[in-house]
């Protein structure tokens, strides 16, 4: 998270044999000031709101939106292209073998035209479900980044509690061992 070793270590101040905390690191305290730029401006977006009451994948779809998921899931299966093929190699097939007497003779442009037809209309239908669907999935993105940035604030909310709470111990265990090397100067001095 950006805390270095050194911020966790403590220095004895030169006079009073005291520890005092160690400073942060130039790399820290540009990391903290960019955190802290970061939430400063999220604050003034309208933060998004993660618990929804009704969730964007429950809300009723157009039928627009349907009939453009129904044709992408048709057309985008095995089963589709299978059908598909069988049906245009049965229309060359029963057209080479008719010969002269085909409805649709070998430039077979009316099957070139039906195929242009279906990619006509395919393609958007194919695109409106892709947008949709990319949609749902920057919403879900934007939502895991939000959930994201409260997770990182509150693991350097944990840290700081964690460097504080270093820092105090560190003191008071100071604090005892100076205080005992005082009972041991003066009883040392009561023995000589």
């Amino acid at each position: 998270m950006g805390l270095s070793i050194c911020s966790l270590s403590t220095r004895m101040h030169p006079t009073t044999s005291t520890p005092t905390p160690a400073a942060p690191s130039p790399v820290d305290q540009v990391l903290r000031a960019h955190r802290r730029a970061h939430r400063r401006s999220r604050a003034k977006v309208a933060p998004l709101v993660l618990t929804d009451a009704v969730p964007q994948e429950a809300l009723p779809l157009t039928r627009g939106q349907r009939m453009a998921d129904a044709v992408a899931s048709t057309i985008g299966s095995w089963r589709f292209i299978l059908i598909q093929s069988t049906a245009i190699v049965f229309w060359i097939g029963s057209n080479v073998w008719f010969g002269a007497n085909s409805w649709d003779p070998y430039p077979f442009i009316l099957l070139n035209l039906l195929l242009s037809f279906q990619a006509a209309y395919t393609a958007p239908a194919i695109m409106m479900s892709q947008n949709r669907q990319s949609e749902l999935d920057r919403r879900h993105a934007q939502n895991d980044y939000e959930i994201n940035v409260k997770a990182e604030l509150e693991i350097e909310l944990l840290h700081e509690k964690i460097d504080i709470l270093k820092e105090r111990e560190l003191l008071a265990l100071t604090e005892a061992v100076r205080h005992l090397s005082l009972q041991l100067e003066a009883l040392s001095q009561k023995v000589h």
